[in-house]
């Protein structure tokens, strides 16, 4: 078995990503996601992801209502860690391009050859609107060609220090950018569906897949390859990495009993909020983002793929998970991330065949 790629999405929300109110509870902050970050770099694993929310759902748990911001953690965590790769994620709508460009040339400098900008076009019409940055509805229909633009430009400026770039939504003047990163910055998407997963086969280097289900570890192959289909059309290499949430313990009984119990705290109007939201995209196609996010009631776990289950047991359905054809490698979230952390490291990486060479 090819070894696969492992790294966290860490908690730059509070509550990680149970919309529940009898799962852990806690805010985010600088020292937990370092202690996170720092202990994954320690077992091993290959990158760290933050996210960016600009508003939450609210509900009785004020879920995602308290966020960091994802580029200034990163460049914190690029400081005191020395081996991972990190991702932070640039709402495209909220910055311009040479200055995300620039935010991420400095991180180069802080973590050379280990930085990259998840692109992240926006879903979610509250978290702009609030800041009179909604561009309308229509956004729904051009946002990837908005972010085709959005990279080219930074690419640009990345590649040559300059940019005249001309297009329907960015005009460039002699605009300028140095110093240059020395190693490149990787291009991260989570194209969904087809015009995402496109724009990922032209423009970015890796393209994160939602699993799927509850203890189905490879519901996500069909995902993946329209991934891979894409890139045999474009002739360039993007791998394919797949999130799913983990809820371990020593027995798969002890673990289904924690899944139970996050679903009895189902935060109705979190869910509520959460599903108005993602239905405002009414011609978002059937794989896309937004439909996904469309929850059934009760849904406390972002309708994201989750495992359950014993170390053991998680260990052997990550092996299926690295088994599907195209899969580069595993995102992972956990209940508890800290503990989760340590119990991946010490209980579920060793039993792991795909992960063996890589640690």
């Amino acid at each position: 078995m090819a070894p696969v790629d492992i790294g966290v999405f860490i908690p730059i929300g509070n509550n990680g990503w149970l919309i529940s109110t009898t799962a852990p509870q806690y805010m985010p902050s600088f020292e937990l996601n370092k202690q996170i970050v720092q202990k994954a770099e320690g077992y091993g694993f290959d990158f760290a992801m933050s996210m960016i929310k600009l508003r939450g759902f609210g509900g009785k748990s004020e879920f995602w209502d308290h966020n960091l911001e994802s580029f200034t953690l990163m460049s914190a965590l690029a400081a005191i860690t020395s081996k991972i790769k990190l991702f932070a994620s640039a709402a495209i709508l909220a910055l311009p391009p040479p200055i995300v460009a620039r935010m991420a040339s400095t991180i180069d400098s802080v973590a050379p050859g280990r930085f990259g900008v998840n692109i992240v076009t926006g879903w979610q019409q509250a978290e702009y609107s609030q800041m009179n940055l909604w561009p309308g509805d229509e956004y729904f229909d051009y946002r990837y060609s908005y972010a085709t633009e959005y990279v080219q430009v930074m690419k640009d400026l990345w590649r040559d220090g300059a940019s005249n770039f001309k297009g329907n939504h960015f005009q460039m003047e002699d605009c300028k950018l140095s110093p240059r990163p020395k190693d490149g910055i990787k291009i991260v998407a989570a194209g969904q569906s087809g015009r995402g997963v496109k724009f990922a086969s032209e423009y970015a280097d890796y393209n994160f897949t939602l699993g799927s289900g509850i203890n189905t570890p490879t519901a996500h192959g069909q995902a993946t390859s329209r991934l891979v289909e894409a890139t045999a059309e474009t002739g360039r290499e993007v791998g394919s990495y797949v999130l799913f949430m983990v809820i371990a313990d020593e027995t798969d009984e002890a673990a289904q009993a924690k899944w139970k119990l996050y679903n009895d705290g189902a935060d109705a109007d979190a869910l509520a909020w959460m599903k108005s939201e993602s239905s405002k995209d009414t011609k978002a196609d059937a794989n896309s983002t937004a439909k996904s996010l469309e929850l059934p009631e009760g849904a406390v776990n972002l309708n994201m793929g989750t495992l359950v289950g014993s170390f053991e047991t998680i260990a052997s359905m990550l092996d299926e998970v690295a088994g599907v054809p195209g899969t580069k490698g595993i995102m992972l979230v956990f209940d508890d991330f800290l503990n989760g952390v340590d119990n991946f490291g010490q209980k579920i990486q060793p039993f792991m065949k795909s992960r063996q060479g890589k640690v």
